[in-house]
């Protein structure tokens, strides 16, 4: 370096070399080493314990698993989890559009709605619904001048099956409103007030602007309420739907073989959640493809308005 050059030149490099001269030490991370120590110790005796403890009779646990029974349990409680959550987002879906309707009248009962069947427990509805002779005798249709078209005794309408199928979506709908509602609140209002001032009716506004976008803040709430369900239908044993609990128990009421049978379901529980998680990450994948600006997807949807208000002018 000469001597010409400047002061600022000869102290940077002097703190350049002082930089350079200096040991980098990993900062130790002590919580974590203590935290994984005690975490590996844990597992270690609960492996053993699963392993060496001869109560729960793993031979056991292999022979149910694919017991005709406990696959007859499997498949009510699915098709009861479909049912149950495909009832609840069409009736959540009308109810979440009632919360945000302009009509107070149709604001409060939906709120009325969402208040009642979240606050009441689901064991509750599903032994009311179970009892709902006890309240009506016959469900009755009758017609001035032509008489009683049908009528049918509530005990043989209201099965258990039936009874739960009711009980759980009317239930899980409270949740669902409240899960789109809250997706159809995240899409920015300007977008519905444009293409409202271009003459769009509100059903056209919800069915193509606000509910589209809204579906990227429903799909992660809504499996995990999937899952939610999905356990929650193991509340119909209390009223002798053959589901799968149902179906544990009636073998080891019998066998006296209550942990293994608990173990096989608790095994089925695991793979169904496990399968519809990687069903919600794709679905999750799919809606988020669209993740524009707010900017441009308001101009897409004004360029597909504006032909058809030019063409309605020339007319």
């Amino acid at each position: 370096m000469s001597t010409a050059d400047p002061p600022h030149s000869l102290a940077h490099a002097a703190i350049a070399e002082q930089v350079s001269r200096l040991k980098v030490v990993p900062q130790r991370q002590y919580g974590i080493w203590i935290g994984t120590a005690i975490a590996l110790v844990l597992a270690g005796f609960i492996i053993r314990a699963f392993a060496v403890n001869p109560a729960f009779d793993w031979g056991t646990v292999i022979g149910y698993i694919f017991h005709p029974p406990i696959l007859r349990g499997l498949g009510t409680t699915l098709l009861l989890t479909v049912l149950i959550m495909a009832v609840a987002i069409v009736i959540g879906a009308v109810i979440a559009i009632m919360r945000v309707s302009p009509s107070p009248i149709l604001r409060a009962f939906a709120g009325v709605y969402v208040w009642f069947f979240r606050g009441v427990p689901a064991l509750i509805q599903l032994i009311f619904w179970f009892n709902l002779s006890i309240l009506v005798r016959e469900v009755s249709l009758t017609v001035p001048g032509l008489g009683t078209l049908f009528s049918i005794r509530t005990n043989d309408l209201m099965t258990p099956f039936l009874s739960a199928v009711v009980a759980l979506s009317l239930c899980e709908a409270g949740y669902m409103a409240e899960i789109i509602r809250a997706g159809i609140k995240s899409v920015p209002s300007g977008q519905a007030e444009a293409a409202s001032a271009l003459g769009m009716p509100y059903r056209l506004i919800l069915k193509r602007i606000t509910l589209p976008q809204a579906m990227r803040f429903v799909v992660p709430p809504t499996g995990n309420e999937a899952i939610n369900l999905l356990k929650m239908t193991s509340l119909v044993t209390f009223i002798a739907v053959d589901d799968l609990f149902y179906s544990a128990q009636s073998i080891y009421a019998r066998t006296f073989e209550t942990i293994p049978l608990l173990i096989v379901v608790a095994v089925w529980y695991l793979a169904v959640v496990s399968i519809m998680s990687v069903g919600q990450h794709f679905l999750e994948r799919h809606f988020g493809r669209s993740d524009k600006s707010e900017e441009s997807l308001l101009a897409d949807i004004l360029a597909k308005l504006m032909p058809i208000s030019r063409r309605q002018s020339h007319v």
